[in-house]
């Protein structure tokens, strides 16, 4: 009796996910599930491919496949077929890229880039046993500082796969670079470095997204406010900024990573691209020749809550589409975030608005993960976004300790993040009910660790996703998305599967995949138990 109503409760929670309209295909991008960060143009975090069934309490070695692909990996993408089916997936850090074989895991080609380190193994097993030894207290915060300090010199994190299986790479330095297959019938054929791009002079900051427009167009946007339309081919580009980014690159709030825009973009089929500034949701219209900030196109900018000062720390989200209500979704810059809707088209005329906010805001949530006196929680993580559901994960430690400065505790959840000491509790989804055109609390589940992950969530499945902690072990978890109750939790291992801010991807098989401080992790779901 129990398993049937178990069976029942997947497929009421299966069938209410794949009712809910999913982003358009996106005819540029790689024929994948996952061809940028994010997944889509969207931003969603939510893919129509079924996950892992649960493979018990801890997974068998065998079961789990580890890449030594160099540091900071935060995402790998896949390749459309090749001629012989075949598929790829593209994945670039701090001193290379790499195709790796999506049947194997096997690192097929790498390609060194040049005027850097090159890391060796033999140092990422080094800091992989200093932690496993002890990943807590002021040694391993200094040996996490030594680590973190190389991602200073990391080339570009921001990446697109498109449908011609060329790999764009946004470098810090103001140049996107384009990479392809020597021999493009070839999945296992050198990697070859194909043209770049220098942003065009006068737009300044570092780059801090890419998307791509429905009509094959890149979007990159830089942290001083820039907004840079660039064809694939590398010939034509067009410029723009944000409005309200008048003095923007003196409106740091800390050290790289927390300039006046700290986020990528969503794109939509009508040429929207929404991005947010430190203290606004903007969006801009893409018209096929340039940009537009006029309201008659549809564009419109409004502030959002930012006590802290530091601005959102999420991707802006999509939600809606097709016959749907649709919003923008992003977190907001109070010391307690709130989770935001925004109506992303034209606001509904009969709309009377919330109370003291903008008009063009649909909903306005807390993120206290259950707990209503909690004062202060941010996430450095989009909204996750299936159907009308919005899920956030608390990303704050859960003790600093007291003479660690504010720009050291990234630190806490990312090298040190499994650590009990420190790793943070708490995922926390949101509904809106597009009936009582509402926006509410669906469920808190307090018991899940999520240190820094990006969850994922299966619309097949109707489950969410992530690389959680236990134990001082890091896990495969997974929850239900309706209930918000831990489908399953199983043991993956010691630092060496640190998650570390890499995004839970799923492929086109069901399998997890992540990357981790010195390489990428996969789990094979074509084994797992029921």
């Amino acid at each position: 009796m129990i398993a049937r109503l178990h069976t029942t409760l997947l497929l009421v929670i299966s069938i209410s996910l794949s009712a809910a309209e999913l982003p358009p295909h996106h005819p540029y991008f790689a024929d994948s599930v996952y061809p940028l960060g994010h997944g889509d143009a969207a931003q969603q975090d939510a893919l129509p491919v079924p996950g892992p069934r649960n493979p018990g309490a801890v997974i068998a070695p065998g079961l789990i496949q580890y890449a030594a692909s160099g540091p900071a990996q935060f995402g790998a993408y896949t390749s459309g077929p090749y001629p012989s089916g075949d598929r790829v997936l593209w994945a670039n850090g701090l001193d290379r890229i790499v195709k790796i074989d999506f049947e194997t895991f096997e690192i097929l080609t790498t390609y060194w880039l040049d005027g850097v380190k090159r890391w060796t193994v033999r140092e990422a097993d080094s800091a992989i046993d200093y932690f496993n030894e002890s990943n807590h207290g002021i040694g391993s915060l200094w040996r996490a500082f030594q680590e973190s300090s190389k991602l200073m010199e990391i080339a570009g994190v921001y990446t697109v796969l498109d449908v011609d299986n060329t790999y764009f790479i946004a470098n810090k330095n103001g140049t996107i670079s384009a990479y392809g297959d020597k021999d493009p019938m070839t999945p296992t054929s050198p990697i070859a470095s194909r043209r770049s791009f220098s942003l065009p002079a006068g737009v300044t900051g570092y780059t801090v997204g890419m998307n791509m427009t429905y009509d094959g167009w890149l979007i990159v946007p830089t942290e001083h406010g820039y907004l840079v339309a660039i064809s694939r081919d590398f010939q034509n580009s067009y410029v723009t900024r944000l409005t309200q980014s008048d003095g923007a690159e003196n409106k740091a709030t800390r050290p790289t990573g927390y300039g006046w825009v700290r986020n990528s973009i969503a794109i939509d089929t009508e040429g929207g691209i929404y991005i947010a500034s430190q203290d606004h949701m903007h969006k801009v219209i893409w018209t096929g020749k340039g940009f537009s900030h006029d309201p008659q196109h549809g564009a419109w900018t409004v502030p959002y809550l930012n006590s802290s000062g530091h601005g959102t720390g999420a991707t802006p989200s999509l939600m809606g589409f097709g016959e749907e209500d649709q919003f923008v979704v992003i977190t907001d810059g109070e010391h307690l975030m709130n989770v935001v809707l925004f109506w992303r088209n034209r606001i509904p005329e009969d709309w009377a608005g919330l109370p003291g906010l903008p008009r063009r805001v649909a909903g306005l949530q807390p993120a206290h993960m259950g707990n209503p006196d909690l004062t202060n929680i941010q996430s450095e993580q989009a909204v996750v976004v299936a159907g009308y559901g919005a899920l956030v994960v608390n990303n704050e430690p859960r003790n600093i300790p007291w003479w660690l400065p504010d720009q050291a505790q990234r630190l806490l959840i990312s090298y040190l993040g499994s650590a009990p000491e420190y790793q943070p509790y708490g995922v926390q989804k949101f509904t809106w009910n597009p009936k009582a055109r509402q926006f509410s609390q669906a469920w808190v589940n307090a018991t899940v660790s999520s240190p820094s992950c990006v969850p994922i969530v299966s619309h097949t499945s109707g489950r969410v996703f992530l690389i959680g902690a236990r134990n001082n072990k890091w896990t495969l978890e997974a929850i239900d998305w309706l209930t918000g109750k831990s489908a399953y939790h199983s043991v993956i291992g010691g630092q060496r599967y640190n998650v570390m801010f890499s995004a839970t991807m799923l492929d086109e098989q069901g399998r997890i995949h992540y990357g981790t401080p010195w390489g990428r992790v996969r789990i094979s779901a074509s084994q797992l138990s029921p």
